[in-house]
């Protein structure tokens, strides 16, 4: 097996939305022979944009997989979205490959979310080669996407290819190092040529810079360079080489995608400079030991993504870590302690699935069908020689939507739905909120929520409706008052009587409910107290000016009264309730608001623009901290201000801004906002 895996490259396309990733996937199954025609993303006919939210929307929003054969090596490829609401678990998939092809539109150059996901390959250590796409396009410009690269921090870039453009048509490549022209043909054929002389001193410069960066990344080959001026094309092929699997280079090679043109030499730059798996370091383990890629060491394979197929039902990605593994091995999930009969092996190429009867070893990935309990994030191992990785830190969720079925009593329908994406998507999370009995739904952006509402409509029948969720307001008092309670009431028979006394009062933000009990001589029956307690704290949690709890204050029961057959515990409930909505009455309650701590991070450019922002959304900024182009801004800012935060930040800082919060304390909300949120309570009592 080691020959095979001294061919085998298992990379990830990445890129941002729209720069062409799975036409570039698109191109290289059909290089392979994998397909026999090329699909397109407008007329929703690729191969790994195949579900129905894909094809709808014209773009990839779950991870496409393929493995397939390139001049006698298996190429595993993992087509990762681009789309900011869909990356959250890039470092889980970049877990998963050997090295990453970074996509750039020609069109728009380097973009904003390209930094981010450039950082991601960078954290996971993963070499790279760029691929600059659409250079067929109106107004490609190869200078400024190339020129771009340099905002991208540690890309030092290698020029393989450089365009040969007439009109709008990219009509061939020059081939840099080899100083010749490759013209292109019918259906990706390439035929050698002449560099056009408009492009030889252009390409002579290039040449002369790609030799200076490949010698100055190794010390040996920078001495001999600065000693004899040139070095031998295998020296630098080495040193190229080299200087990619450490991350030293990134080689840069052009295309055009949808026009099939440049497929060919991004494969065989994939199959000479990637690493193979055994060339990849060991990987740390959660407890800091480490497992080599070694097809001889105890089997262990990560789980690092979960998809749903109709038909097979779940499917789990795995790449092997080390060992091998086939249908017939099992596996210890390290989680759950459960064994594991791996059984139905997949190859993918989308959603094309093919029994896999080898056995694979590091590197290989494949889908494995009907594990009985095995998630994303797992780790499968031999019982004998147990590994866990230690797993990259995954971002929080930045948004949160409540949801609602469209008829009532089908909340635990919908709860359900919702329950069964969790597995395949990692990012969502599913909460109930006691106080309001919400089912909160949170995401990594607006799209992201619904998108995933949409599926499960889809999948399971079930009609869920999104609304914003309810802001958990709260009600308090200031001063003191006192109040009595009086219930009467004669039936006929048996009659109810109750009556109590309290002081009320005001307590400091964060103190709570206290309940004092200062009765004495036997006003009332100690077996009566527990119910007045009762009874106020339920007619507080239900508010008194716009149906949100009451918190931070102090009730003293010092008096009352009491009838030896018609008092009962339920009537000083009822009385006790009473005595807090004559207090309230007097003390004239305000409404709080919760207010978050929030940190936001951008580069230095945006900085201004986001705290004018902040500012409008009457939050107050605590601080800011810049460090190597990034400024983190620390502020507290009204949570019903930012319950839409994540698109409007992509907004302003063009998806380069991330931000966390957490719930701080509460604060006075204004006139305003008490005004506002009164007549909404009013309104929802109305229609109820």
């Amino acid at each position: 097996m080691s020959k095979a895996l001294e061919t085998q490259r298992t990379y990830a396309l990445i890129g941002t939305g729209g720069c062409g990733k799975t036409s570039l996937a698109e191109m290289l199954l059909f290089q392979s022979g994998v397909i026999n025609r090329l699909g397109a993303i407008e007329e929703g006919t690729t191969t790994l944009d195949y579900e129905p939210e894909e094809t709808k929307r014209r773009g990839s929003i779950v991870p496409g997989f393929a493995t397939f054969p390139w001049n006698g090596a298996r190429h595993f490829l993992v087509d990762v979205p681009g789309d900011a609401n869909f990356t959250g678990d890039i470092p889980y998939l970049l877990l998963g490959v050997d090295a990453a092809v970074f996509v750039i539109d020609a069109v728009d150059g380097v973009r904003p979310l390209t930094r981010r996901l450039w950082k991601e390959a960078r954290n996971a250590s993963l070499p790279a080669i760029v691929f600059i796409n659409k250079l067929d396009r109106d107004r490609a410009d190869f200078n400024m996407a190339y020129n771009g690269l340099s905002a991208l921090p540690g890309l030092k870039p290698v020029t393989l290819y450089m365009p040969i453009v007439e009109g709008e048509n990219l009509i061939g490549v020059v081939d840099v190092m080899a100083g010749k022209a490759l013209m292109f043909g019918e259906n990706g054929a390439v035929s050698e040529a002449l560099v056009p002389e408009s492009l030889q001193d252009e390409a002579a410069l290039l040449r002369d810079t790609t030799v200076e960066n490949i010698a100055e990344s190794d010390e040996e080959l920078m001495e001999k360079y600065l000693e004899e001026g040139s070095l031998s094309p295998d020296e630098l092929a080495s040193g190229l080489r080299k200087g990619v699997l450490k991350g030293d280079l990134v080689p840069v090679v052009v295309g055009a995608a949808l026009q099939n043109k440049g497929g060919r030499q991004l494969l065989d730059a994939i199959a000479s400079l990637f690493p193979s798996p055994l060339e990849r370091p060991a990987l740390l383990g959660e407890d800091g030991a480490e497992r080599a890629p070694d097809e001889a060491a105890p089997a262990c394979c990560f789980v690092f993504k979960t998809i749903a197929d109709p038909f097979a039902g779940q499917l789990n990605m795995v790449r092997v870590i080390s060992g091998s593994l086939s249908g017939d091995a099992s596996l210890k999930n390290m989680r759950t302690g459960e064994t594991e009969r791996m059984g139905n092996l997949l190859y993918l190429v989308g959603k094309t699935q093919t029994p896999c009867k080898d056995t694979l070893g590091p590197g290989a990935i494949v889908a494995v069908a009907k594990l009985k309990n095995t998630r994303t994030g797992d780790t499968l191992c031999d019982e004998k020689a147990p590994f866990i990785p230690a797993l990259p830190d995954l971002p929080p969720q930045l948004i949160t939507f409540a949801l609602a079925p469209k008829e009532k009593g089908d909340e635990d329908k919908v709860y359900a739905a919702i329950q069964k994406l969790l597995d395949e998507d990692i990012m969502l999370k599913l909460a109930r909120d006691e106080e309001t009995s919400d089912i909160l739904l949170s995401g990594m952006g607006q799209l992201h929520v619904e998108i995933s509402v949409e599926r499960a409509r889809r999948r399971y029948k079930v009609e869920i409706q999104l609304k914003t969720p309810k802001v958990p307001y709260r009600e308090t008092v200031r001063g003191k008052v006192q109040a009595q309670g009086r219930h009467k009431k004669q039936t006929g028979g048996r009659g109810q009587f109750g009556d109590c006394w309290i002081e009320m009062e005001g307590l400091p933000r964060g103190s709570g409910y206290v309940f004092e009990d200062a009765i004495v001589g036997g006003a009332i029956p100690r077996t009566y107290i527990p119910a007045i307690d009762k009874g106020i704290q339920e007619s507080a949690a239900r508010g008194f000016i716009a149906g949100y709890p009451v918190v931070d204050f102090k009730v003293r029961v010092y008096d009352g009264s009491y009838h030896n057959v018609d008092s009962s515990e339920m009537a000083f409930k009822v009385a006790g309730s009473l005595a807090f909505k004559k207090a309230m009455e007097t003390l004239k309650p305000v409404l709080l608001e919760p207010i978050v701590l929030l940190s936001v991070s951008v580069p230095d450019e945006h900085m201004g623009d986001v705290i004018g922002d902040l500012s409008s959304r009457r939050g107050k900024v605590l601080g800011s901290d810049s460090q190597a182009g990034i400024t983190e801004i620390k502020a507290h800012v009204p949570m019903s201000e930012i319950l839409r935060y994540a698109p409007d930040l992509r907004s302003l800082t063009g998806g380069q801004g991330v931000f966390t919060m957490e719930f701080d304390h509460y604060e006075e909300a204004p006139a305003p906002i008490v005004e506002k949120v009164i007549a909404e309570h009013q309104k929802s009592k109305e229609d109820a």
